[in-house]
Order: C-alpha cells, then structure tokens, then sequence
C-alpha cells in the first residue's frame, strides 16, 4: 500500500492530535490544510461531548466531529448537532440498578445536550465549576436520554471496573474506556465510534477502504477493526494502549512528537 493515499482523514482528539497540554502544533495544522486543499477532509472522532468542542473548533476553523463515542454528529461550523442517538430512559434505570446492586459504591453521571449532571459523591476531573455542569440526583440523571452515561468508582483498578460494568450491561448498551481512572463509558447498543464514522463515510460515498484513522484508546477500538478490515489504514500512536496497538496497521509518534503529522506526511512522500 505504498502508493495509498486517503480520502478522509480520521483522528481521535486527546492522546492523539492534541499535544498533551491541550494544544495542536503547527506543523500539524500545516500538514492538515495540505491535505484538506487536495480535498481531503479531517473528521473528529472523539469521546468528549460538544460542550468541549469550542476551542478545537476556534483552532481548526470547522469541520465534522463524531462526538460522545458516536453518539453525537457535530457540525463545528454551525455548532450544531445534526444526529444523536442517546441511551433510553428505561435502559439508563436498568442499567444504573444493576451496576448500584453489584457494586454500591459505584457513582454515576450523564452527558446530554449541552449539560452534564453527576451525583453528589461522584467527583468530576475536569468539569468543576464549568458552565452546564450540575449536582442532580440519580432518578433526575436517568429519566431522559442521555448521550453517554458515566460510571465511576473511587477505588477499584480501571480494568477490573471496567471489566465488571461490562458483564452487568451485558448486551443492552455499549461499554468502553479512554480514561486512565475507572470509569467506564457507556453509550446506546451499537453505537461507537465505527458506527458513527461508518454512517458519514456513506453519506460522503466513501468506505473503510478510504480511510486513514489515527487513535490511541480502547474507545478507538471499533473504528480500529472497521477501517483495518474494510482496507484502511489504522493508525495506533507510540504511547497507546496494548490492545490498540495490536489492532493497528501502522503506529506513528506520540501526540508530543507530531505523530499525527509525521505519518500523514509520510503518506505525500
């Protein structure tokens, strides 16, 4: 595939093209208009809602982004959401139950618009004091859709928590990780980021084929399998996590060293 070129370029946000402080490089803001003046566009797919999408579309200037691990199709132009697929009230309940009955000391919270809402006990890492942000009991949380529930545990490892959520939801919603606590994500059956991806790559009249994506999480996983399979490039960064890595086709540089950038560059060569 030496000669192989993508039509839509495809990356997570952090870890992957966002520098660890937060930031795009230049080089790599360089590299991406190279691309999107041949016509080749850059999607977002990443786990964050649109609520923290303002300052990377300030710096990008636009485009697309498949926001809460699929769940949410943003257009950062307009800012506006222009497909959801949220959990259902009645999954929310069941699913919150059981993970309370298998283990009491799990805490919860929920994305949904613009909003999100955490019970008291839960303690947010990066949302403290931010506009939209709100204490709200359980029954409040779970009597809407929701774009994304959270699950979060004080003191378990990730992995066992994780591992556990899984079982509990079984086959009623889709579980996933990108955080280095235990918490675990969880969005509508069926929707990842593959799946969202897939749909906007149909609208565009392309296919995984078509495809380069840059990654580094477990939430990165399913788009992994469905680029890799459909004959796309996969696109793991030095610094991610095993199974990602093991799912890639290529691994580039770290986030800190313009990983995103390199490979793309190496693809004009």
């Amino acid at each position: 595939m030496s000669d192989w070129r993508p039509k839509l370029i495809v990356s997570d946000l952090d870890g992957t093209l966002l520098r660890s402080d937060e930031t795009i490089s230049d080089a790599t803001l360089v590299e991406l208009q190279r691309w999107a003046g041949e016509g080749v566009p850059l999607v977002l797919a990443t786990g964050r809602p649109p609520r923290w999408m303002l300052g990377v579309r300030d710096r990008l200037g636009g485009g697309t982004a498949i926001c809460c691990n699929g769940a949410v199709l943003l257009d950062l132009d307009e800012f506006q959401v222009l497909e959801e697929h949220p959990v259902q009230p009645e999954v929310l309940q069941q699913i919150t139950g059981r993970l309370r009955e298998h283990q009491p000391d799990t805490w919860f919270a929920v994305e949904y618009g613009d909003q999100f809402r955490h019970e008291p006990v839960y303690r947010p890492r990066w949302d403290r004091d931010a506009p939209g942000v709100a204490v709200a009991t359980l029954a409040e949380m779970v009597a809407q859709p929701v774009a994304k529930l959270l699950a979060r545990h004080e003191r378990m490892g990730r992995d066992e928590f994780v591992a556990l959520v899984a079982d509990v939801v079984e086959d009623t919603a889709t579980v996933t990780y990108s955080s280095s606590d235990a918490m675990a994500e969880i969005s509508a059956v069926g929707i990842t980021k593959a799946s969202g991806l897939a749909r906007l790559a149909a609208e565009r009249g392309l296919t995984a084929a078509d495809v380069v994506y840059f990654g580094d999480m477990p939430n990165d996983l399913a788009a992994f399998d469905w680029v890799r399979e459909g004959g796309g490039r996969a696109v793991a960064m030095a610094h991610a996590h095993p199974d990602v890595l093991a799912a890639a086709t290529d691994v580039t540089d770290s986030n800190d060293a313009e990983g995103v950038a390199r490979l793309l560059a190496s693809l004009r060569a």
